[in-house]
C-alpha cells in the first residue's frame, strides 16, 4: 500500500508463561492507509491487544517489524495515541484538568489548555461537567473524557483497545456515533480493536479478521457503506447484513478453534 501510514510486516510475538513458550502472534501482515478507520476482530486470546502494544512501541516484536511512516518502531512513539478499556483518569483532577493533562505535559500555556479542553468537552456533550471529578461521572462520561484526552494533543495515529467494551448497549451506540462524528472532523488514522462484530462494521472502512492464537490476519474486508453512517439503524442496511454474515462465518470457525473444543462439545 503506497500511502500506508502503518505497515506491519511478518510480526511475531512470543511469551514465556509458567515455563513454557506461548506464541501470541504468528506472523501478522497488515497495512493501514493514512486517514483510514480499521477495525480488528478475533477470538479472545488471539493477540489483538498484543498487536496494539507492538504498534505503540510498548513492547518489542519477537520477529518481523512495525513501520510507522516508513521508520521502524523501536520504542514509544509520541505521535501515536492509545485509548484503552479503562479510562485511567486521575481521580484527584477535575474533568477539565484530566482532558487538558497532555497539553500540560507539552507546556501549553494555562489559558490555551483551558480553552482547548473546554472545546473538546463541549463536543462530546459534557459541557457543565468541567469541574466534576471522575467519581461524579458515569462510565460513559468517563470514557468520553478518556477519548478526548487522547485526541486533544492531536496524535497522527490512534489505537483503541475495546474502548466501549465495559459499557451498556445503549451507551455504546451513542458513543460509537460520537466517535464517528469526531473522526469525520479530523480524519485521523484509527486502529480499533473490538469483540463486537456490529461495532466493527459500523465504524470501519475495513474490517480485519484474526485467527485463533497464534494470531495472524485471516482476511481484510472493505465496508462499502457510504459515510456519514446512521449508527442507530445500521442493521437495516443490506450491505451491512451481507458483510455481517460473511464475517461471522469466518469468525465462528476461529472462535470455536480458540475454545479448545469445549464449544463443539456444548
Amino acid at each position: 500500500m503506497a500511502d500506508a501510514v502503518l505497515s506491519i510486516q511478518g510480526v511475531q510475538r512470543d511469551f514465556f508463561s509458567r515455563g513454557r513458550l506461548v506464541e501470541a502472534l504468528g506472523g501478522v501482515d497488515l497495512e493501514i492507509a493514512e486517514g483510514e478507520f480499521l477495525t480488528i476482530v478475533g477470538p479472545s486470546g488471539c493477540g489483538k491487544s498484543t498487536l496494539l502494544n507492538l504498534v505503540s512501541g510498548l513492547m518489542p516484536t519477537t520477529g518481523g517489524r512495525v513501520l510507522y511512516r516508513g521508520a521502524e518502531v523501536r520504542g514509544v512513539n509520541t505521535e501515536i495515541g492509545y485509548v484503552t478499556q479503562q479510562d485511567n483518569l486521575f481521580p484527584w483532577r477535575t474533568l477539565r484538568e484530566n482532558v487538558a493533562f497532555p497539553l500540560e505535559v507539552q507546556r501549553v500555556p494555562p489559558e490555551e489548555r483551558r480553552r482547548r479542553a473546554d472545546a473538546m468537552i463541549a463536543k462530546v456533550g459534557l459541557g457543565n461537567f468541567e469541574e466534576h471529578y471522575p467519581y461524579e461521572l458515569s462510565g460513559g462520561m468517563r470514557q468520553r473524557a478518556n477519548i478526548i484526552r487522547t485526541l486533544i494533543y492531536d496524535p497522527q495515529l490512534i489505537l483503541m483497545d475495546e474502548p466501549f467494551g465495559p459499557l451498556d448497549a445503549q451507551t455504546r451506540v451513542i458513543l460509537q456515533d460520537q466517535l464517528l462524528r469526531l473522526w469525520l472532523e479530523s480524519r485521523k488514522t484509527v486502529v480499533f480493536i473490538t469483540h463486537d462484530l456490529v461495532e466493527a462494521i459500523a465504524l470501519a472502512d475495513r474490517v480485519a479478521v484474526m485467527t485463533a492464537r497464534p494470531g495472524v490476519i485471516k482476511s481484510v474486508n472493505a465496508v462499502a457503506i457510504p459515510r456519514p453512517r446512521d449508527i442507530f439503524h445500521i442493521h437495516d442496511n443490506e450491505v451491512f447484513r451481507r458483510l455481517y454474515d460473511k464475517l461471522w462465518e469466518e469468525l465462528e470457525v476461529e472462535v470455536r478453534r480458540g475454545s479448545g473444543g469445549w464449544l463443539e462439545a456444548s
